[in-house]
């Protein structure tokens, strides 16, 4: 009689991560991130206490910038096309959410950082254990980013006019970049 074996699960193939789509997406976030900070503070100046905080966290995202656009030539990763759009798209949230006042501008922050924090988090899932190097970067990078989160709750973001509306279309935006980035 043939020797019969316990049948066993096939063990589940994981995708190598696109770290190309990565890259590109990161750094077009971090992009937008400085331009809305930019934004707000050409409507903001230093008149309000809020705009030191916030001229803080851009300075951050300007760090996390340079690093991802460093990433892109190690990497031969061209960036996104959609730069001229997220040039003017940021910056327009930026001073849109800015004339709304510092509560509005701390709003979109919070809502930025909340889809952020989700989307690194998906990259840490889909790196696994394939890019460490990089999987350190953006656990970095993540951590900051919710401390802006942090921050921007604790300045009042709950309290913006249309708190929910607001960050609710900043959400579906963020995500909307996210997905276009990623391919264009």
């Amino acid at each position: 009689m043939p020797e019969t074996r316990p049948l066993t699960a096939p063990t589940p193939f994981r995708q190598p991560p696109d770290v190309a789509s990565m890259l590109r997406v990161d750094q077009a976030g971090e992009y937008g991130a400085t331009r809305i900070y930019a934004g707000q503070l050409a409507v903001m100046g230093d008149r309000v206490p809020a705009a030191r905080l916030i001229a803080g966290m851009a300075a951050q995202e300007a760090a996390h910038r340079a690093r991802f656009d460093a990433l892109l030539v190690e990497r031969g990763v061209r960036p996104t096309l959609l730069h001229p759009i997220w040039d003017v798209a940021g910056f327009a949230l930026g001073a849109a959410t800015a004339l709304l006042g510092p509560e509005a501008a701390m709003a979109c922050t919070a809502a930025v950082e909340t889809e952020i924090d989700r989307h690194y988090a998906d990259q840490l899932d889909a790196l696994g254990d394939a890019e460490p190097a990089l999987a350190a970067t953006i656990a970095e990078f993540q951590a900051e980013e919710l401390e802006h989160r942090e921050t921007a709750m604790l300045q009042g973001a709950e309290r913006a006019p249309g708190y929910a509306l607001l960050t609710g279309a900043i959400r579906l935006g963020c995500r909307a970049a996210i997905a276009l980035s990623k391919r264009i």
